[in-house]
């Protein structure tokens, strides 16, 4: 949906991934991580915050793409660990130079 520019939210950009989810036993909600490529992180809180306000939207095309008893309601979290480990990467580059 994100990738496809279903979400019509600006603030949602199709530089977003989708890292984990987690769903609750009975699927009633889930959790769902999202990691940014860009370097500013006022942008990542954005489309969590573009997500959040999207989120039932999100929720009718889940509905109607996956037979589930239930459509979980879901929560977005910023996931910040892809960029926290290239830094990592980095300055481990820069100590062996």
């Amino acid at each position: 949906m994100i990738a496809l520019g279903e979400i019509k939210d600006p603030r949602v950009n199709s530089f977003l991934s989708i890292t984990r989810v987690e769903a609750a036993q009975d699927g009633s909600h889930a959790r769902v991580w999202v990691s940014s490529l860009e370097d500013r992180e006022d942008r990542l809180d954005a489309a969590i915050a573009g997500l959040s306000h999207a989120a039932g939207f999100i929720q009718a095309l889940i509905a109607k793409r996956v037979r589930l008893r239930l459509t979980p309601v879901l929560t977005f979290v910023s996931d910040r660990g892809i960029k926290e480990g290239f830094e990592v990467t980095e300055k481990l580059k820069d100590l062996l130079k």
